[in-house]
């Protein structure tokens, strides 16, 4: 096979099973698509047209037919909002706003045929309600919620390990026989791995994928009355599930790729597709979200290894004696997938050090931080995704996370992150700073969380594009009050009449207890670690 006859495939999307499912008993439909076809009619009674101009300006209607004056606009029709959730579902409203925004986390980035995203992706917090979210989107994230994530398998000597937590722990069935120290120890062969996870997910797909094409599809128009069919409007709603890359091409939606609606005129609706051709197309194209079967059939013709052909990517340790490094680590690995489809950079097992990652060293637009403990990790770049599982006694700083943050299984651990969406879950003496817009999403057993208003902003205007984050009058108070002391200070020293061996015997106890007070809070192992970190930084440059 020539590179040019090469297939293209249809990765399955990770972010929908990672992100978007949600702990509520009202989602669990434990019958198939029998009520979800229910439901969908409901919500479509719901539903309303939500329409856009070119000057920003929005509005909801009953129908497609809109008089701008000459203005180009567009619609978007089989829209519904969290009261028509809540009725339709049977959920509260709160409940309900909080599907709306999961499901606005999830979704892709890339629109129909390739245009712009979903208005839902990108919407304001108060004008969630009036975009709403499409009723097939909906459907879509409804049906997931079915979907059961792996276990961990059970120590094979958990008497041994019995004592690590207490005997009630939040952890109970997930981590209370296995602290994250001793968890990275066990070299991770009792946690799922990512590809494990990924498989699991493919192999759900697989097996529902009849029932997910039946709840996007319609009956036909021919003699075969029972013949269901896909239009490419709804075929398109699948780029929920499936992301298309091809070999020097970025992302293209689905109906630019599937050879029955490619090639359609278009001026005109294409033609719909009979459900079994459709299905028959996704599951000879269909592979896991890291896969890279591309890369694997030219390199198997070639008879030499390929990146697709490796689980991950080993950095090379620092030789720094400090026991840190931005890239890799001393007692653990960073794993960074360098093939432009998995788009994932893992810091795991990380010990009693500190790291620091920059846009440079951060692969793709998610990143997990693994079993992490007594460690300081700064992420200091912008992605979509984060997740953190498994890590204790460690401080977290996430660059700005554009799509979703997912923390559990963590106890004693601070986080700092500013981010549109965030679910915690299973925690325990946490405390989180967070720069959110909604309340976060709290699940699970958790215990003694504390979530200060650390962002809370008494008047709306004082936020700017490059700062919408100000920092609260009290703590602006405490701020200047610690400086004022210090200023103070300063000039008790610089006014005091000493001479100057006096002077020398001052400044040197000044930097002894500082240097006492360094190694007591534990504080100079991130100095120099992060000293080591900024000159290893000029040694590259």
């Amino acid at each position: 096979m020539t590179e040019n006859e090469v297939p293209l495939f249809l990765h399955l999307r990770r972010e929908p099973f990672e992100y978007g499912l949600l702990p509520l008993p009202n989602l669990m439909f434990t019958d198939g698509t029998a009520t979800l076809k229910g439901v969908r009619e409901k919500l479509l009674q719901n539903s309303f047209t939500y329409t856009v101009n070119n000057n920003n300006h929005s509005s909801n209607n009953d129908d497609n037919n809109n008089d701008n004056g000459g203005e180009v606009s567009r619609s978007f029709s089989m829209r519904v909002n969290a009261t028509g959730i809540a009725e339709s579902l049977q959920l509260s409203e709160d409940h309900a706003r909080v599907v709306i925004d999961t499901l606005a986390s999830v979704l892709p980035e890339h629109g129909q045929g390739g245009g712009a995203a979903d208005p839902l992706i990108h919407a304001s917090y108060v004008d969630v309600d009036s975009i709403g979210a499409d009723v097939s989107d909906l459907i879509l994230f409804l049906f997931i919620q079915t979907y059961k994530k792996l276990v961990p398998r059970t120590h094979k000597d958990a008497a041994s390990v019995a004592d690590v937590w207490p005997s009630t722990s939040a952890f109970d069935g997930i981590f209370a026989t296995l602290s994250p120290l001793q968890l990275m120890r066990s070299g991770r062969r009792f946690m799922p791995s990512q590809a494990d996870e990924e498989a699991h997910q493919l192999s759900y797909v697989q097996k529902h994928l009849p029932n997910i094409l039946g709840l996007l599809a319609e009956p036909s128009d021919n003699e075969s009355a029972d013949m269901q069919v896909l239009s490419s409007e709804s075929f398109e709603h699948l780029g929920l599930l499936f992301h298309v890359r091809e070999r020097g091409t970025e992302d293209r939606s689905l109906s630019q790729v599937a050879p029955f609606f490619a090639n359609s005129d278009p001026d005109m609706p294409a033609v719909p597709v009979p459900v079994p051709q459709v299905l028959d197309w996704i599951l000879e194209h269909i592979c896991a979200a890291s896969d890279n079967p591309l890369e694997k059939v030219l390199g198997g013709e070639n008879g030499s290894p390929t990146v697709g052909d490796l689980d991950i990517t080993k950095n090379d340790s620092c030789g720094s004696s400090s026991g840190c490094q931005s890239g890799a680590f001393p007692n653990g690995y960073n794993q960074q997938q360098k093939d432009a489809h998995l788009k994932l950079t893992f810091v795991e097992g990380v010990n009693k050090a500190s790291v620091m990652k920059q846009p440079s060293n951060i692969e793709g637009s998610s990143v997990k931080v693994l079993n992490c403990h007594d460690s300081v990790i700064y992420i200091l770049a912008p992605f979509n995704y984060a997740t953190v599982n498994g890590c204790s006694d460690a401080t977290i700083l996430l660059g700005a996370v554009g799509k979703a943050v997912r923390i559990e299984h963590c106890e004693r651990v601070n986080v700092i992150v500013a981010t549109m969406h965030i679910c915690i879950a299973n925690c325990r003496e946490c405390i989180f700073y967070l720069g959110v817009n909604k309340q976060p999403i709290i699940s699970g057993n958790n215990h003694n969380l504390q979530i200060p208003k650390w962002f809370e902003v008494e008047s709306k205007f004082q936020q700017t594009k490059d700062n919408p984050f100000i920092l609260p009058n009290p703590y602006m108070a405490a701020q200047q009050q610690k400086y004022n002391s210090l200023e103070d200070t300063r000039g008790s020293l610089r006014n005091t009449q000493l001479d100057d061996s006096k002077k020398r015997e001052l400044a040197s106890a000044i930097h002894g207890h500082f240097k006492d007070w360094l190694y007591a809070s534990g504080n100079i192992r991130q100095l120099y670690c992060l000293q080591s970190t900024e000159l290893d930084s000029r040694e590259i440059d």
